[in-house]
C-alpha cells in the first residue's frame, strides 16, 4: 500500500466535502465536532477557500491522503504555525472509518513531518490526543513523537469531557 498526499486546493473541495460527509458519524465519536454550519456546502466551501489562502501565506498547510486508486483515505495538516526563528506547528490528522488501523495515519504522518521539516521550514511540531485514543498515540510514536505532558478535560467528545496527552518532535538542524 501506498499513498501519497497532496495540498488542499480549488480542485479537491469537492472530493473533502464528500469524505467529511461520508465520515461524519464516525468523526464526531472519536473527536470533538465540527462547527455549526460546516457542512452546509456554500460554508464549506467558504472554510477551504479561506484555508487555501492561509496556507498560500504560509500559516498552515492542509493535505489530503489519497490512497493507491486515488481515493481520499484521511486528511493530515500542520496548522497553527508561528515562530520567525523557531518555527513550530500543531499537527492534526483524521483517517475515515474504513481505513482505520491499515497504516495511512503512519505514513501521511511521516510524510508531512518530513515536508514540514524540510520544506516548510518547521523546527518543531506539536500534536495532542485524548487518553482514549491508542491508535493515535501509537502513530505518534512510530514516527518519532515524544509524550510532553497531559491535560485534564481539554476536550470534549460525545458530550464527555476527556483528558489529553500532548506529544512533540523537534527537528535537529546542522549548518554544516
Amino acid at each position: 500500500m501506498s499513498i501519497r498526499i497532496e495540498n488542499i486546493n480549488i480542485k479537491n473541495i469537492e472530493d473533502i466535502y464528500e469524505f467529511e460527509l461520508e465520515n461524519r458519524e464516525y468523526f464526531e465519536s472519536v473527536l470533538p465536532p465540527r462547527p455549526e454550519g460546516y457542512f452546509e456546502i456554500e460554508r464549506f466551501e467558504e472554510i477551504m477557500k479561506e484555508l487555501i489562502e492561509e496556507q498560500l501565506s504560509g500559516k498552515c498547510y492542509m493535505h489530503i491522503i489519497r490512497d493507491d486508486f486515488g481515493k481520499i483515505v484521511g486528511r493530515v495538516n500542520l496548522h497553527s504555525i508561528e515562530g520567525e526563528h523557531v518555527r513550530k506547528a500543531e499537527l492534526g490528522y483524521r483517517i475515515g472509518k474504513e481505513y482505520q488501523g491499515k497504516g495511512y495515519a503512519s505514513k501521511a504522518v511521516k510524510q508531512v513531518i518530513e515536508q514540514g521539516f524540510t520544506k516548510y521550514g518547521l523546527r518543531k511540531i506539536e500534536a495532542g490526543t485524548s487518553t482514549e485514543n491508542i491508535g493515535s498515540q501509537i502513530v505518534l510514536l512510530k514516527n518519532g513523537f515524544t509524550l510532553v505532558g497531559s491535560e485534564k478535560k481539554v476536550m470534549k467528545i460525545n458530550d464527555k469531557w476527556v483528558d489529553g496527552l500532548l506529544y512533540s518532535r523537534v527537528h535537529i538542524h546542522n549548518n554544516q
